[in-house]
Order: structure tokens, then C-alpha cells, then sequence
């Protein structure tokens, strides 16, 4: 069973990197922002309820996530293990999700960080919002996103840090460079 969270700040290339890391360990990859991309288009409630908080750059609350994930990994298809990105974001969200995985006899086997320096990660992000149109993707949206995400999201790979769970990857060069490290991490975490 493999459990990996895979962590960055927006546009470090989480969402491309979880794809090839399910891919290549045969578990789901389970991405908030996918997730709530899929409601905002369905026009669910919650979908409605996240558009604001997306649109804004800020978080959704962590009521609606913990809620979201829990139903998440309760599917079939976790059994074997998942791969999260995008979640958990606040320290509130790490405690919830040992709590479910405790409950389930799981843990969180090891948590790849994604590095990315900002003037790159703003360049990507400004690139993608012409690419796909994403409302979410504003050059003032994208460095308020980077700012909520140095205060609220960093301190949790202190927490996963003291663990021991923690490798650090260079989030920059092309997809497949980016790859390789990523799997030569994954590959370490589920050795040790």
C-alpha cells in the first residue's frame, strides 16, 4: 500500500506530476482542485460555495475539503493506496487526515515537496490561464495564492518534517526531468 501527499506552491506542477506518479505506482491520484474545478462546471452546491473562494485565490474552508476527502478515501479504489495533491493545506487538515487514515490502520508513507522559484511559477501559471481561460489564474490572484500558501501551507512540511517524511524536489526544467526525480523520490519513500 502506498500513500504519498505530494506538496508545492500552485503551478509548481503537482497535477502533471501526480498523474505520472499514479500512473507509474497503480493508485488514484486525488486532486482538490480537480475536484472542485469538476463541481464549479457541474454547478453543484459545492461547487458554488468553492467558486468564490477559488476566484479569490483563498482556500476553501476546511469544513467543505475534510468533508470532500473523507468521502474520497472511503472509495474502492484507495484500497491499494492514493496519492493526494493539493490537500492537505492547513494544519487543521493534517490532523483530520491522520485521523481518517488512523481509523482506516494507514499512514502517510512519505511527501514529495515541490520547489519552484516565484517569478517561474507566476510565468507558468499566466501561461496556463491563456491556455485554458482559468478564472483563478490572474497575475494578482496567482501572487496572492503563492502568499496564502508560504503562510498556510508551507508550515505543514515542518509537521511531515519531524516526521521524517519529507524529500525535497527541484520543480524546475522540463516535465520529464521533473518526472524522474519525482519517481526516484517515491521510489526512496517506499523503501524506507
Amino acid at each position: 500500500m502506498t500513500i504519498l501527499v505530494l506538496m508545492g506552491p500552485p503551478g509548481a506542477g503537482k497535477g502533471t506530476q501526480a498523474e505520472v506518479l499514479a500512473d507509474r505506482l497503480g493508485v488514484p491520484a486525488i486532486s482538490t482542485g480537480d475536484i472542485f474545478r469538476t463541481q464549479v462546471a457541474d454547478g453543484t452546491a459545492l461547487g458554488q460555495q468553492a467558486k468564490g473562494y477559488l476566484d479569490a485565490g483563498e482556500y476553501v474552508p476546511d469544513s467543505v475539503t475534510n468533508a470532500m476527502i473523507r468521502e474520497r478515501l472511503c472509495a474502492d479504489d484507495t484500497r491499494a493506496g492514493f496519492l493526494l495533491d493539493g490537500y492537505p493545506r492547513t494544519l487543521e487538515q493534517v490532523a483530520v487526515l491522520d485521523d481518517l487514515l488512523a481509523g482506516q490502520r494507514r499512514f502517510v508513507d512519505g511527501v514529495v515537496v515541490l520547489e519552484v522559484q516565484a517569478d517561474e511559477l507566476v510565468a507558468r501559471l499566466l501561461h496556463r490561464a491563456a491556455e485554458a481561460n482559468r478564472s483563478d489564474d490572474n497575475e494578482p490572484v496567482i501572487r496572492h495564492r503563492l502568499k496564502v500558501y508560504a503562510e498556510q501551507t508551507q508550515p505543514l512540511i515542518d509537521v511531515y518534517a519531524a516526521r521524517g517524511l519529507v524529500t525535497t524536489i527541484d520543480g524546475t526544467g522540463d516535465t520529464a526531468q521533473v518526472s524522474q526525480r519525482v519517481l526516484a523520490a517515491a521510489n526512496t519513500l517506499q523503501a524506507g
